[in-house]
C-alpha cells in the first residue's frame, strides 16, 4: 500500500512549541496593528453601493460585461451572472457615495446602449445599499463569526472536555486573524464572498483539529501512564500523512477553482487556499500545543489542590494531649 508517511516516524513537534507560539502571537498582534493603521479593503457589500440588474444580447459573457462597463469608466464594480447563461441576465454592483449612487444606474445603462443595438440591452432592477447598511452587514458577518467559533467551543467541549476546547477555538482566531491579515496587507477587495470563505474555513480547519485531538484521546485512553507531549506528538504523527493528503488534496481543488474559476470564484478560493495552509499549520502546531498547555496546567492545579498552594507540601498536624487528662 501507498505510504506517504513511514509509520515509525517520529517527529518531536512539541519540542519547539513555545517557539511557534510566540511566532503566531507575533503575527497576530502584527495584524491588529495593521487593522488599525492601514485596514481592510472592504468591498461594496460593506461599504455601500449600487446593485444592477442588467440584461444583455445573448452570447455575452461575463468578461464581456466586465470589459464593456470598464471601458466606458465604470469603477469599483463587480460583475456576477444570474440564472442560466442562455438568460444573458447579470448582477453590477458599483461603489459611490450618497450623491452618486442614484446615477450610477444611469451611467451603467448609458455604458451598455453604446456598445450593442437599441432595445438589446435593459436594467432590470436597482437596489442602492447606503453606507449605513453596509456597516450594519459589517457587523453581522464579525458576529456571525463569533457565534460560530462559540458553538464549536461548546462542541468541543462536550465532545471531549475543557482541555481541548480552548486549543480548537484559538487555534480557529488564529486562522481568521491570518486570512484577514493577507486582505489587509494585499489590499484585496473584503467582501461578502470573502466572508462565506472565512466561515467555510472555520468548518474545514475544525474538522482537521478534532481528527488530531480524537487521537490523542484515544492514545491516553489506551496508555494512560503516557505523558502528555509524548501522547501529543504520537498521535500527530500517526495522523500527519491523512493531514497532508487531506490539505493537499483540498488545495490542489481550490488552486484550479482560483486558476480557472473566472473573476467570480477568484477571491473565494483565494481565501480557501490561504485558509487551507493556515489551518493545518495551526492544527498542528498551535491546537496541539495547547492541549499541552492546558493538560499541564490541570496537573499543576491539582498537585496545588492536594498540597495547600504552589511551591508548598501539606504540612500535618499532631494535637498533643491535654496534661489534666495523661494517664
Amino acid at each position: 500500500m501507498f505510504e506517504i508517511i513511514k509509520p515509525t516516524i517520529n517527529i518531536d513537534f512539541m519540542a519547539k512549541r513555545k517557539l511557534w507560539a510566540g511566532l503566531s502571537v507575533a503575527v497576530i498582534l502584527g495584524t491588529f496593528i495593521l487593522l488599525n493603521t492601514k485596514g481592510l479593503n472592504y468591498g461594496i457589500d460593506f461599504t455601500g453601493g449600487a446593485e444592477v440588474q442588467v440584461k444583455v444580447p445573448s452570447g455575452w459573457d461575463i468578461g464581456k460585461v466586465r470589459n464593456a462597463l470598464s471601458d466606458g469608466g465604470l469603477q469599483n464594480f463587480k460583475v456576477q451572472q444570474i440564472g442560466v447563461p442562455a438568460d444573458s441576465q447579470f448582477i453590477v454592483k458599483a461603489a459611490g457615495d450618497d450623491k452618486s449612487l442614484n446615477s450610477v444606474s444611469a451611467k451603467i445603462g448609458d455604458i451598455l446602449k453604446k456598445e450593442v443595438k437599441d432595445g438589446e440591452s435593459k436594467i432590470e432592477r436597482v437596489d442602492v445599499v447606503g453606507p449605513a447598511a453596509g456597516s450594519s452587514l459589517r457587523m453581522s458577518g464579525i458576529l456571525s463569526m463569533i457565534y460560530a467559533l462559540i458553538c464549536i467551543l461548546i462542541y468541543v467541549a462536550i465532545r471531549f472536555d475543557s482541555r481541548y476546547a480552548p486549543g480548537a477555538v484559538i487555534a480557529l482566531f488564529h486562522d481568521v486573524v491570518i486570512v484577514v491579515g493577507v486582505f489587509v496587507i494585499t489590499q484585496k477587495q473584503f467582501d461578502l464572498t470573502v466572508l462565506a470563505a472565512i466561515l467555510a474555513l472555520i468548518g474545514y480547519s475544525n474538522n482537521d483539529t478534532i481528527i488530531v485531538f480524537d487521537r490523542v484521546r484515544e492514545t491516553l485512553h489506551t496508555n494512560p501512564s503516557l505523558n502528555i507531549i509524548t501522547a501529543v506528538n504520537k498521535s500527530v504523527n500517526e495522523t500527519l500523512g491523512r493531514t497532508i493528503l487531506t490539505s493537499s488534496a483540498t488545495f490542489l481543488v481550490v488552486f484550479a477553482l482560483w486558476a480557472f474559476g473566472g473573476k467570480a470564484l477568484e477571491d473565494f478560493a483565494f481565501t480557501l487556499m490561504i485558509g487551507i495552509v493556515v489551518g493545518t499549520y495551526s492544527s498542528v502546531f498551535i491546537a496541539s500545543s495547547l492541549v499541552v498547555f492546558m493538560t499541564e496546567f490541570q496537573q499543576r492545579r491539582a498537585v496545588e489542590a492536594k498540597t495547600g498552594g504552589p511551591g508548598k507540601t501539606k504540612k500535618s498536624y499532631t494535637v498533643r494531649p491535654d496534661p489534666k487528662f495523661s494517664p
